[in-house]
């Protein structure tokens, strides 16, 4: 069973910053092609952001001049720097993991993000 261990969710103001984090097994992190989704309330679950291995990250329209996505393949670690958030933004943020070659999809339980004045 792999398991990612997703963290920093928690409740701000509009405006302000939040980062989260997603580690992995480190024996599979440098064949995972990993990824952020949302919940927002009342909707499906939508990517966020995703990043490969050594590829160019992609990110939904709504964020990509607000969140950068990374990953740190020396802490077997994938980031997401959530900045100028807004109302819009609350949801519960999954991280999910796709392993190269065997195509397995793994996926965090989650972590609350509230963005409330």
């Amino acid at each position: 069973q792999v398991q990612l261990v997703e963290s920093g969710g928690g409740l701000v103001q509009p405006g302000e910053s939040l980062r989260l984090s997603c580690t992995a097994p480190k024996y599979l992190f440098s064949i995972l092609v990993m990824g952020w989704y949302r919940q927002l309330p009342g909707g499906e679950r939508e990517l966020v952001a995703q990043i490969g291995i050594g590829d160019t990250p992609k990110y939904a329209e709504s964020v990509k001049d607000r969140f950068a996505i990374s990953r740190d393949n020396a802490v077997n670690t994938m980031y997401l720097q959530m900045n100028s958030l807004k109302s819009e933004d609350t949801g519960v943020y999954y991280c999910r993991a796709v392993r190269v070659g065997r195509g397995d999809v793994y996926w965090g339980q989650g972590t609350q993000v509230s963005v409330s004045s």
